[in-house]
């Protein structure tokens, strides 16, 4: 019974591990707060890729190269699972929350039917 035990405690460790500042970091949650950059192109995507690994802002970035409607800044706001495209989808909800100054995304973008899409997370719940 004690290797039972002790199985326990490490999934229950393993579970806090993947926490941050006792928030749901994971992949886990039903909306995440979203910002993405979409080209039609995979060359203008990539494009824009390079100028946030070239340290421009990530708002800066959408606002010049995204071909949404959002693309002031690029914020789809919460968005809920399940209304959201597949590739997007998952993407959205791996990324651990990031800041546009300090932004973490996806890289390479993330293809859907509606073209390439940078995406960055600011927050879960």
């Amino acid at each position: 019974m004690p290797p039972k035990k002790n199985t326990a405690k490490t999934s229950k460790e393993t579970k806090s591990d993947g926490d941050k500042a006792g928030g749901k970091e994971k992949k886990g949650g039903n909306a995440v707060k979203v910002r993405h950059i979409l080209c039609e192109k995979q060359g203008k995507c990539l494009e824009a890729l390079e100028k946030l690994k070239a340290g421009q802002k990530f708002v800066e970035v959408a606002t010049a190269y995204s071909e949404d409607k959002a693309r002031q800044g690029g914020d789809l706001g919460w968005m809920t699972r399940g209304s959201m495209v597949g590739p997007f989808q998952d993407a959205a909800f791996a990324l651990p929350i990031s800041t546009v100054n300090n932004p973490i995304y996806t890289d390479p973008p993330v293809k859907t039917k509606f073209g390439y899409h940078i995406i960055m997370v600011e927050g879960k719940k």
